[in-house]
């Protein structure tokens, strides 16, 4: 069979597939990029409507290109898709669509990837295919019984559908009470959301208008026992206590959390945090199990909704391509974080859970692209580089 070949091959075309290949370009090197849609950008094409970042868009663009103006501080779902689509699509990127990369395996002193197309061998490789890519739902004793619909949070797109009924969303990140608020606001008879672990939660305004991001990303750099003490203020400052709604000061700082867990806090507005303290949103404990119409709960009680939404989360889903390698952990997030060779031109970009992540990916490429670009520079059986290197 006849292989490709490249000097750089970019695995996922999302934000930091994206963001790598044009940290790539502005070195004059013409990088593959490969994804396994129909088109870049498609995770984000399919998540709710009204979802928002949660970092400024100062913040939060491809390296070295600004949002288009008019942009809202807070770029919407479609704005990032925008974004994305107006320079992935640059000349100089090999953009690879339809083409879904099975594994990774080492090519003499390279590396070969084998895809649905044809193996592809790559001198240096970045898996860029996201944090969240495949989507979780935990296995709930009998939930095949139920009788009503039954969805993850990455299939759920507006309340329109959801007028009138009653709804239980299951999590305590920032989709799970931002699709609770929507089917709240949107029409729903009644909206539950159900809690596992109290989850630290910050607003994404602060009073006077200003984005939280700023001080979040800042303190993401400093001594954990001192971001903890610091966000615990501004928790006070602007939450306040929730304990009375069933929203408890977790026990563990945010920061702390993070550190631990790979867990970033719930960031909502405040129009969120008013409907949990009128209870237009209700909060009860996680699910149990199911039981024909009904859901139990962990403490016993039963609810009986005509939907339950699933913002449980997703996995890296990174085993079948890479698990052989040695280089994933117990939960199949890398071991290398991005800012180092996991092995021999083998790069993992976008698996962090930490404050202004997108802005710390267009970094970290920038960062990878340099090294990448002094290692083909100085390997003698490299191929010239594509015209208009800076």
């Amino acid at each position: 069979m006849n292989q490709g070949s490249a000097n750089v091959a970019v695995i996922g075309a999302g934000f930091s597939g994206v963001a790598m290949a044009l940290s790539l370009v502005d070195l004059g090197l013409r990088p593959l990029l490969i994804d396994e849609a129909d088109h870049v950008g498609v995770a984000w094409r399919r998540r709710y409507d009204r979802l928002r970042l949660n970092t400024g868009r100062q913040f939060s663009h491809l390296p070295g290109r600004a949002y288009a103006k008019g942009t809202p501080v807070f770029p919407a779902r479609d704005d990032v898709v925008a974004h994305l689509e107006q320079y992935a699509n640059d000349d100089r990127i090999d953009l690879r669509l339809n083409t879904a990369v099975s594994g990774i395996d080492r090519f003499g002193t390279n590396w070969c990837l084998q895809t649905t197309a044809r193996p592809i061998a790559a001198t240096h490789v970045v898996v860029a295919t996201g944090y969240e890519r495949v989507p979780h739902i935990p296995d709930w004793p009998l939930s095949e019984s139920f009788t009503g619909e039954l969805l993850h949070s990455s299939a759920y797109r507006n309340p329109v559908g959801y007028r009138g009924k009653r709804v239980l969303v299951v999590g305590a990140g920032t989709s799970a009470m931002e699709i609770a608020y929507d089917v709240a606001s949107g029409g729903a008879a009644s909206t539950w959301l159900a809690v596992r672990a109290v989850p630290n939660i910050m607003l994404r305004t602060l009073p006077g208008g200003f984005p939280s991001d700023f001080i979040a990303t800042a303190l993401h750099h400093a001594p954990v026992r001192v971001a903890d003490a610091l966000a615990e203020v501004a928790r006070r400052v602007s939450i306040g206590d929730l304990s009375e709604v069933g929203l408890p000061r977790p026990a563990e700082g945010v920061f702390s959390r993070g550190s631990r867990l790979g867990r970033a806090p719930a960031i909502i507005d405040t129009a969120t945090l008013d409907a949990i303290r009128s209870r237009d949103i209700t909060v009860v404990p996680t699910v149990d199990g199911f039981d024909g119409d009904d859901v139990r709960l962990v403490d016993g009680r039963r609810l009986q909704p005509d939907v339950v939404i699933c913002a449980t989360g997703y996995r890296r889903g990174l085993e079948p391509m890479a698990g052989h390698l040695g280089v994933l952990d117990e939960r199949g997030v890398p071991l290398d974080d991005g800012a180092h060779l996991a092995e021999k031109g083998l790069w993992f970009l976008g698996f962090e859970s930490r404050p202004g992540l997108i802005g710390s990916v267009a970094k970290r490429s920038r960062h990878i692209a340099r090294i990448i670009d002094d290692d083909l520079a100085s390997s003698p059986d490299i191929p010239i580089r594509a015209p208009g290197r800076v």
